[in-house]
């Protein structure tokens, strides 16, 4: 799976889903719940699919604006005070990257505009 998406990978998902759809099941209502998480996860791989190249190559971009080839990189250099100065910047990818995983595992969950918290 491609930054900035964390695991499960689309490739697991499917794979449970698989899994759960393969198995006996009867009608009972654990069953219908089941069903629902699996639609659920359907839904989630088919946004990484379309939105994830897409996401994958902003998500380097901002890194590499800020001097970092991965999100550990950028983990590292924040923990060491090696972008203090740089704060207002390394906010903005963080907000991009939770944007865009939220936009993929569930995008009612809106990042919300209001006042930032620098």
């Amino acid at each position: 799976m491609a930054a900035p998406h964390d695991p499960p990978t689309a490739t697991e998902l499917v794979s449970a889903v698989r899994a759960f759809l393969d198995g006996e099941h009867t009608a009972g209502s654990w069953t219908r719940y089941q069903a629902r998480v699996a639609a659920n996860i359907l839904r989630i791989v088919e946004r990484e699919l379309a939105l994830g190249p897409g996401q994958a190559t902003a998500h380097r971009t901002a890194l590499a604006r800020l001097g970092m080839t991965d999100e550990t990189a950028l983990a590292q250099a924040i923990r060491a005070g090696l972008l203090d100065d740089r704060r207002p910047e390394v906010l903005a990818v963080v907000r991009e990257t939770v944007a865009a995983k939220l936009d993929v595992a569930n995008p009612g969950y809106a990042v919300s505009e209001g006042p930032a918290r620098d």
